[in-house]
């Protein structure tokens, strides 16, 4: 028998997820304030996003560590404070939003945070403690000893994304070991190996995983995976998701 699925207050949703993958990027540039604003106006309330560290301790959300594909600028984040960053701008027009801007601006939304450095963690940690934010978030981290930290640093109230081998246990061998709340963030597959299958998501509904998919910029490909029976498309293209959910009467924002 299946479990239920994990009972964490971010996960309370009425059908699948419909997440905006950096706030998306076909209307603004990709983790821009205008991005997110777009997203939010048409009714998305799962934003994603990450995360960075600047040389004085400013969190910001900013996917790349360098800022040349998206700023022109071959400078990492780390390397600058929050002062020299504040005055870039992606794609030559918007700026860098700080994570605490988000949280301020978007009260009500989820937000699901890939923590890209290890310098992050702990302003991640001591942001999402002071924002009272930790029913409404998901952490993420392709280091499972990053992630590890943050579930131990955060504690049992938390929700994380699964680690890379732990989505390896769950699609071979069908099973997770700890208690920690997670979900299963995955791509549709890895070269020429599939991950998100009926036999995956099986195995994720036994173990009380739901099962989000990134990222999706085609219909029908998010047509399938809805058939599938996923639990959540990530998608830089905010408006397509949105088109398709409403087509498949799935769509549900509480604007």
């Amino acid at each position: 028998m299946d479990k239920r699925l994990p009972e964490h207050p971010y996960l309370n949703w009425s059908g699948p997820i419909a997440f905006a993958h950096r706030g998306g990027n076909r209307t603004a540039p990709e983790n821009t304030m205008a991005a997110f604003e777009h997203a939010a106006c048409i009714g998305f309330r799962y934003l994603e996003t990450d995360v960075h560290r600047s040389a004085d301790g400013v969190l910001v959300a900013f996917h790349d560590e360098n800022l040349l594909r998206t700023c022109g600028l071959d400078a990492n984040i780390a390397d600058l404070t929050w002062a020299q960053i504040a005055q870039l701008r992606v794609d030559g027009t918007e700026p860098i939003p700080r994570m605490v801007d988000l949280f301020e601006r978007f009260p009500e939304h989820r937000f699901n945070i890939d923590c890209k450095a290890d310098a992050a963690l702990e302003p991640l940690v001591e942001l999402i403690n002071t924002q009272g934010a930790l029913d409404r978030v998901c952490v993420g981290s392709f280091s499972f000893k990053r992630l590890q930290t943050m579930r131990r640093r955060l504690g049992p109230g938390s929700l994380t994304c699964l680690s890379p081998i732990e989505t390896v246990c769950l699609l071979v061998f069908g099973r997770l070991f700890g208690s920690a709340q997670r979900a299963a963030q995955v791509p549709p597959g890895r070269g020429r190996i599939t991950v998100v299958s009926r036999r995956f998501i099986r195995n994720a509904r036994r173990a009380g995983i739901p099962v989000h998919v990134w990222t999706i910029n085609d219909a029908a490909e998010i047509n399938r995976l809805l058939d599938l029976g996923v639990d959540g498309v990530m998608t830089d293209d905010v408006d397509l998701l949105r088109s398709v959910y409403a087509e498949r009467g799935v769509w549900v924002s509480d604007t």
